[in-house]
C-alpha cells in the first residue's frame, strides 16, 4: 500500500488519464548519496571510478549503445551484488555463452555455408543446443550429430567450390591441354609445362641454395598479378624451396642464366585456396622467370 501511495503521488492528472488506457508508469529508484568515511571509502570509490578507464571506447567497439547507460548499470549490479549464487552465476553463464554464439560463431558458420546447398537457421542451431545439453535424442545422438555435420560441411564445401571456382578450374585445364601441343613447349610427368625462351650455361641450383631471379606472374587471360619489378630493381632473392612446386621444379632444373616461360597447373601453383585478390582457387598460372644467379654467400 506504502508503494502504491509513493507511486500515485508521483503522477499528474495526465498520468490518470493515461492510467484509463492502461500506461502506468514507475519513478526510477532513488539512488542513496554515497558516503565516504574513511580513507578505505575513498580508496575503494577510486579504484571504481579508475578501473572504467577505457569502457566507454570498449563498449562503443562492441556496438553497446552508451546511451542506455542505465540499463548496462543494471546488468552491472545484477552481477556485481549476485556474491556465490550458483544459480545466479549459471544464469549469467548462460547469457554469455548465447552471446559468443550469436555474435561470433554464428555468423561465421552461417558465412561458411553461404553460397552451399545448405544454410544455417540460427532457431534452429539455437535449439540443437539446448537439445544436446539436455541430452533430448529426438532427432539425433551428440554424436550423430557431430558426424552428420561434418559430412555435410565437407560436401558443401566441395560443392560451393564447384559453384564458385570449377569454371576456374576447367579453363585452366582446356589451356594447359591446348598449351602442350605447342611444339616448343616440354611437358613434364608432374604436369608443369615450360618454355625456353633464353638458353643458359651457368650451374643449375640445388632446392636450399639462394638464387637471384627475374620474374613476372600472369593469370591465362594475361592479367599481371605481379613481377620482381614491383619490388624494386634488383632481382629476388629466396630458395628454389621456399616457392610453390611449379617454381621449385623448374628452379632446379635451370641452369644460370636462363629465361623459361612456365605454365603451372594449380596443383603444382596455390592449389584450392588461391592467394590473394586477383589468384582465385584451382588457377593455372604462367610465369616468365629468369635466373640470374647463385648467391653462396
Amino acid at each position: 500500500m506504502a508503494l502504491a501511495l509513493v507511486a500515485g503521488a508521483s503522477f499528474s492528472p495526465a498520468d490518470a488519464i493515461k492510467k484509463k488506457n492502461k500506461v502506468v508508469l514507475f519513478p526510477a529508484p532513488v539512488e542513496q548519496p554515497v558516503q565516504l568515511t574513511s580513507s578505505s571509502d575513498s580508496v575503494s570509490y577510486a579504484a571504481g571510478m579508475r578501473l572504467t578507464d577505457g569502457l566507454i571506447p570498449f563498449l562503443l567497439q562492441q556496438k553497446v549503445d552508451t546511451a542506455l547507460m542505465d540499463d548496462f548499470l543494471k546488468g552491472f549490479r545484477e552481477v556485481a551484488h549476485s556474491g556465490e549464487d550458483p544459480r545466479q552465476k549459471a544464469y549469467l553463464m548462460g547469457m554469455d555463452i548465447a552471446r559468443q554464439l550469436r555474435e561470433r560463431m554464428v555468423p561465421g558458420m552461417t558465412q561458411e555455408f553461404h553460397d552451399s546447398p545448405d544454410s544455417i537457421i540460427a532457431d534452429k542451431l539455437y535449439k540443437g543446443f539446448e537439445a544436446a545439453l539436455r541430452n533430448d535424442t529426438t532427432h539425433f545422438t551428440t554424436a550423430a550429430a557431430a558426424k552428420y555435420f561434418s559430412e555435410k560441411q565437407v560436401a558443401d564445401k566441395a560443392a560451393k567450390e564447384e559453384k564458385l571456382y570449377g569454371p576456374n578450374r576447367e579453363a585452366g585445364r582446356k589451356f594447359l591441354e591446348e598449351n602442350a601441343k605447342n611444339d616448343s613447349v616440354i611437358t613434364l610427368p608432374s604436369g608443369l609445362q615450360y618454355k625456353v625462351l633464353v638458353k643458359g650455361d651457368g650451374e643449375v641450383p640445388t632446392a636450399s641454395d639462394k638464387v637471384l631471379v627475374n620474374y613476372e606472374g600472369r593469370l591465362i587471360d594475361g592479367t599481371v598479378f605481379d613481377a620482381s619489378a614491383k619490388h624494386g630493381d634488383k632481382p629476388a632473392e629466396f630458395t628454389p624451396s621456399q616457392v610453390i612446386k611449379g617454381w621449385t621444379e623448374a628452379l632446379t632444373m635451370m641452369p644460370v642464366g636462363s629465361k623459361w616461360q612456365l605454365y603451372i597447373p594449380y596443383e603444382l601453383a596455390y592449389g584450392e585456396r588461391g592467394a590473394g585478390g586477383d589468384i582465385k582457387p584451382f588457377s593455372a598460372l604462367i610465369f616468365d622467370i629468369e635466373l640470374v644467379g647463385i648467391d653462396r654467400k
